[in-house]
């Protein structure tokens, strides 16, 4: 099973999976990375490198998590792949902020969670 964006992500970006990715398997939206999971080769680099810890295996999320494989399927068939870009000018403001999902709306993201 792939590994996962989850809601860590939304308004951070980093960008340090991009650089890790062997498979170049990260899609990148305007608030967010996701994993293509038809590309991700399961090697965990950019779960080691992420550093809001915003991607897990996708046999590890618990239940109330299991929408991100879904969303992370349905937005990487939109986006494009993803380039390296540097953190998203306020993602250290929006570091550790719970509940950031419905900041998704109108991204393709709408009925993904």
């Amino acid at each position: 099973m792939a590994f996962v964006v989850t809601e860590a992500c939304i308004r951070c970006r980093w960008g340090d999976c991009v650089e890790a990715c062997p498979q170049q398997a990260l899609r990148e939206g305007p608030q967010m990375m996701v994993i293509d999971p038809l590309a991700c080769a399961n090697c965990g680099l950019c779960e080691m490198v992420c550093p809001e810890q915003a991607i897990r295996a996708g046999h590890a999320l618990r239940g109330d998590e299991r929408h991100y494989l879904e969303l992370n399927a349905q937005l990487a068939r939109q986006w494009p792949a993803a380039v390296y870009r540097g953190p998203l000018p306020e993602a250290q403001r929006w570091a550790g902020v719970p509940g950031k999902l419905a900041l998704l709306a109108g991204e393709g993201a709408a009925g993904g969670a």
